[in-house]
């Protein structure tokens, strides 16, 4: 980044950690404010089962489903294109199960995650959806998909639906330097935050280690056994959600970075042909494409939705 501007952020990181601020919690803060501004409500669900759904929603229009992904909530995933979505569509964003301020008391795995999601839509009088997901929730949007009646479209960003193999993973662990997928998605510090971040995002993080220990704090340490389940389980749901046949799923399109070390561009091309789907490839982006990329991604989502 520029001199001036990396003198800029140094000086605002040093207020904040001298006033003892939780500079990441503030953030949050800001960001949900922003979202209140432009019309937006925060509200919670209780589930049937047991826990509840925090969701956001806003906007007129046609319903479209924000799904976030491993590790992230609603706002840090998909504050930018809320903002501006929610001018064309009735816009909700939940806290996927065991992720920012929702839980269920249900068994961790992708059925529970996809029946809250569906409890949602219920409790709102959706009968049909736009659904995007991204990463861990292009899986729950995947799934949603096999109930097809109730999907008009969906837009799958940097997730393989069930086309991942044990290579594909043991590929993964190989270059993110972990034994098992999970010791990469599930952090147990600060310096495990890093490299998740570090194989999420094209342009390395400029990270202080209060920060770091912040978002661990923020983000990761909570609901550790039910996050690793989430991943261990997705071999099973894999194979489930690999019997439904592709030519019965919704109209699609998949969103890829061109240098995601996550799930490969190879990933989004495989999936983009057994779907029968447009993918979008888009230059110098990691795995985090909404995050990275929030212009194009409301872009592509009105065009492919108009």
């Amino acid at each position: 980044m520029p001199r001036l501007f990396r003198h800029i952020v140094l000086f605002f990181v040093l207020i904040f950690a001298l006033s003892g601020c939780e500079i990441v919690k503030w953030k949050a803060t800001q960001d949900g404010e922003s979202l209140v501004n432009a019309g937006y409500s925060e509200q919670f669900l209780p589930l049937k089962e047991g826990g509840n759904i925090k969701y956001w929603i806003g906007g007129t229009g046609k319903p479209l489903l924000l799904l976030h992904g491993f590790g992230g909530t609603a706002i840090s995933t998909w504050q930018k294109e809320m903002m501006v979505l929610s001018q064309d569509y009735q816009v909700i964003a939940p806290d996927l199960a065991w992720f920012g301020d929702s839980h269920s008391k249900g068994l961790a795995d992708l059925t529970t995650q996809t029946d809250a999601i569906w409890q949602l839509m219920d409790h709102l009088k959706i009968d049909k959806v736009n659904v995007a997901g991204i990463s861990y929730g292009g899986f729950v949007a995947y799934n949603m998909m096999t109930t097809p009646e109730r999907i008009d479209k969906s837009i799958i960003i940097a997730s393989p639906g069930p086309l991942f193999s044990e290579k594909d993973l043991d590929d993964l662990c190989l270059r993110a330097g972990v034994d098992k997928p999970e010791n990469l998605f599930v952090p147990q510090n600060s310096d495990e935050v890093r490299r998740l971040f570090d194989n999420v995002f094209y342009e390395k993080k400029y990270m202080p280690d209060f920060i770091a220990d912040q978002i661990y704090a923020s983000y990761f340490s909570p609901w550790q056994a039910e996050r690793t389940s989430l991943i261990q389980t997705l071999i099973k749901d894999r194979e489930r959600i690999a019997e439904f046949p592709p030519n019965n799923l919704p109209n699609s399109m998949v969103i890829w970075g061109d240098s995601d070390q996550i799930f490969p561009l190879k990933s989004g091309i495989q999936l983009s042909r057994y779907l029968n789907a447009p993918i979008v490839v888009i230059p110098e982006t990691g795995h985090g494409v909404t995050n990275e990329q929030p212009e194009v991604v409301v872009k592509l989502i009105k065009s492919f939705l108009s």
